[in-house]
């Protein structure tokens, strides 16, 4: 959790609250539902939390805005992005019902009255959004193709990725010529090394 406030230090009593209470959150559903990696939960707050975060250091979102968090998984990185921004509303999607249960079971904890779960493929969405946030779930090409018609015209693509990502982001602008690919190193952003490795790429109209 000190990891949180040293790069989030003005948190209200309230998100402040929210934070600390996630660990013990997960560790209890994960008891039961294992929706998170156990070798991961020595490292929840940096693998997690912080990672999810990484994108509000790149992207203020405000109350006019909404978010679509697509396979979201365990709820990362729509849970933590919620605490933060309080006012935007956010849409978590996933297809395993086992994890929404999971996601909409810790939204309730928390009281977060600004988080949709839905458990549904991503591809099925009608509505639109501003944002459509993504932890490496498939490939950028993909991920775009797929939720073409559930991002708004002005909107753009958040995606948190690993690795040399040379290739996919060939593949994305020779598919999609009217795109721009600004990526992020989080070792530019954070300590620990967890990030490394990790990038934030953001997609949107060049």
């Amino acid at each position: 959790m000190e990891l949180i406030t040293k790069y989030f230090p003005d948190l209200t009593p309230i998100q402040l609250e929210q934070f600390n209470s996630l660990l013990a959150l997960y560790e209890d559903w994960n008891s039961k539902i294992n929706v998170i990696s156990r070798k991961d939960m020595d490292k929840f707050y940096c693998n997690h939390v912080l990672h999810s975060l990484s994108i509000a250091k790149i992207k203020t979102f405000t109350h006019e805005d909404s978010v679509l968090d697509i396979g979201t998984g365990g709820g990362f990185p729509g849970i933590p992005l919620a605490i933060l921004f309080p006012e935007t509303q956010f849409t978590l999607v996933d297809s395993i019902k086992k994890k929404t249960k999971v996601v909409q079971e810790v939204a309730n904890a928390l009281e977060l009255k600004n988080v949709t779960v839905i458990n549904d493929r991503f591809e099925n969405l009608t509505d639109q959004y501003d944002f459509i946030v993504s932890r490496a779930v498939a490939s950028a090409t993909k991920l775009v193709r797929f939720t073409k018609n559930a991002l708004k015209e002005t909107g753009s693509h958040i995606f948190m990725k690993g690795g040399d990502l040379a290739l996919e982001k060939a593949e994305l602008l020779a598919t999609y010529r009217t795109m721009k690919w600004d990526e992020t190193p989080l070792v530019n952003l954070f300590e620990p090394e967890f990030f490394e490795t990790k990038k934030l790429i953001i997609l949107s109209k060049a």
